[in-house]
């Protein structure tokens, strides 16, 4: 049954357009990503483990395992750093998306918020995979990398996943209309994987410091998400998941905004 009984007989209604162009987006960007290089899987996997390995070699020469209370050290910080790349990299891939289809906005269909939206979602969905991989192969290497409460797991990697589309909206606008705006966000990046937490607990820093740093949505999503998988682990003081979802529904509104507001200009650019 057609979705719009009122329209001309073989008209598509909005929805029907709108899906159709992102489907096409999504195979377009789904086969840049894992097809353009021959090599592709193989990078999109060996990366994070490099970078998890660096960094668990830094943090074990540096303190080992001594400031984790109840969670193993190399897990706590794999779910962290997986945590954190899944929403840093919706607010990085997101910066370029405008940019790299604007041969696309010559069709009326097509508004720029598609292809960010597209690349959030193929960005999502690679993490999650590449996340999968790192948990099986962690319990095959008899690590304890398992979460003890799925649900919670699942909730918290979504949560995250919504954040960076949030930030990703938010910063493809501002990095399309002022370039100096993205060079800015990928200098930060690095500081951002410091202040949230990834590699070192926030605990055991001072409580006057912690309250600003708290300010930061990330922390709170990558606790929860650490809670999810070990069961007793004691998170930093303040987590709270509904101000996480106030900043994270705020960027993504303003996201929205922003995106209608200069989508002529983002058009022309």
């Amino acid at each position: 049954m057609a979705d719009n009984p009122t329209a001309p007989r073989g008209a598509r209604t909005p929805w029907q357009v709108t899906r159709s162009v992102w489907y096409a987006m999504f195979m377009r960007e789904a086969i840049s990503r894992t097809m353009s290089d021959r090599m592709g899987w193989f990078w999109m996997i060996f990366e994070p483990v490099a970078f998890i390995g660096i960094m668990v070699g830094i943090r074990s020469f540096v303190s080992g395992d001594r400031l984790i209370v109840n969670a193993p050290f190399i897990p706590w910080m794999i779910a962290g750093l997986m945590g954190f790349s899944l929403a840093r990299e919706g607010m990085l891939r997101g910066m370029g998306a405008i940019e790299a289809n604007g041969a696309l906005f010559a069709y009326r269909q097509v508004q720029p918020v598609d292809p960010v939206l597209v690349r959030n979602f193929l960005e999502g969905m690679l993490r999650s995979l590449v996340f999968l991989i790192f948990i099986g192969g962690g319990v095959l290497l008899g690590l304890e990398i398992y979460p003890d409460n799925a649900l919670r797991a699942l909730y918290a990697w979504f949560s995250l996943w919504c954040l960076g589309l949030g930030a990703g909206l938010v910063t493809s606008v501002g990095a399309t209309l002022i370039p100096e705006l993205g060079r800015l966000v990928r200098m930060l990046s690095l500081p951002l994987l410091i202040i949230s937490g990834v590699i070192f607990p926030l605990n055991q820093m001072p409580h006057w410091l912690l309250e600003y740093l708290m300010l930061n949505p990330i922390p709170h999503g990558l606790e929860t998400l650490r809670l999810g998988f070990f069961e007793n682990y004691k998170t930093i003081h303040g987590t709270s998941m509904l101000y996480f979802w106030m900043v994270t529904l705020t960027l993504n509104a303003l996201g929205l905004l922003m995106h209608l507001r200069f989508v002529d200009r983002l058009k022309a650019k």
